[in-house]
């Protein structure tokens, strides 16, 4: 019996440390945290982010109707949370254009999804061919969620993971402007990401700014409805930005039923902006 029980606690101890899981915070208590969607068809996006990308379902909660009060899907870096409500419009229509991971093996990952029934969509996207060369010199591709929400794929032989979130995407007019908010509020540097000169980075994820050719619909009740930021310190954080003059949409609040504290903003090109403390529980 000690046997085993050796064996089984060797077994514990030697999960990867890329298991599901956020990244670590940084000085300032920051790491990233998900991206939210809109979806239409609960079971299904459950079953790609499973099936496609590696997650693990968590529930939270329960209403008056005995349904979830809060989806999300734990991955490596960031988690994806997912509200049963139509989305009003596609990611590419809003400024959160869409969200990136790497993939290790590019070719396995479409050919499944393909298999799936799901479109390898990177032609509508505006490149030709199925895959193309991304800003880092490696090979990319588009795919769309059901709903609308876009993800860039990019392919890194060097992971260690088979999937890993990896960036998120804004394009908007003002763009610079926009990454010198997010710098600025977050207490971040710009780091240039390939050929992509304005993105900056929080722990798990980059953030890219790229431009747009006409106004962009802001984010709430379109396909990616908000992106998430998870703060060690979350009430301190919010005492910080109000006195920076940042206006909450939603100001701090403790959910027991989820075991999440939370509170949102609005970024100044209308994307909606979730802070959380307790999704690194999940």
């Amino acid at each position: 019996m000690r046997f085993f029980s050796a064996l089984l606690l060797f077994c514990l101890l030697s999960v990867p440390a890329y298991s599901q899981q956020l990244a670590s915070f940084n000085a300032d208590g920051l790491t990233y945290g998900h991206v939210h969607l809109n979806v239409s068809d609960m079971d299904r996006h459950k079953a790609i982010w499973v099936n496609h990308f590696g997650g693990r379902v968590v529930e939270k909660g329960r209403n008056v109707e005995g349904n979830p009060i809060l989806t999300a899907v734990v991955l490596h870096n960031m988690l994806v949370a997912l509200t049963p409500r139509d989305p009003s419009m596609p990611s590419n229509e809003t400024v959160m254009d869409h969200f990136g991971f790497k993939v290790r093996d590019m070719e396995k990952f479409l050919t499944k999804w393909e298999a799936d029934g799901l479109p390898v969509t990177t032609e509508a996207a505006g490149f030709g061919g199925r895959t193309f060369l991304g800003a880092e010199g490696q090979i990319n591709a588009f795919v769309d969620l059901p709903g609308g929400a876009r993800v860039e794929l990019q392919e890194d032989q060097g992971l260690q993971a088979e999937v890993t979130g990896y960036h998120i995407h804004f394009n908007t007019e003002g763009f610079e402007d926009l990454l010198a908010w997010y710098t600025d509020v977050f207490g971040l540097e710009v780091r240039p990401r390939g050929r992509i000169a304005t993105t900056t980075n929080v722990p798990g994820m980059n953030l890219s700014f790229g431009g747009a050719q006409g106004a962009r619909a802001a984010t709430q009740g379109t396909a990616i409805d908000h992106i998430g930021f998870e703060i060690d310190g979350l009430e301190a954080f919010c005492r910080r930005l109000e006195a920076m003059g940042i206006e909450f949409q939603v100001p701090y609040r403790e959910v027991p039923a989820i075991d999440l504290n939370i509170a949102y903003i609005i970024d100044p090109r209308g994307v909606r902006i979730e802070l959380t403390e307790g999704y690194d529980e999940y």
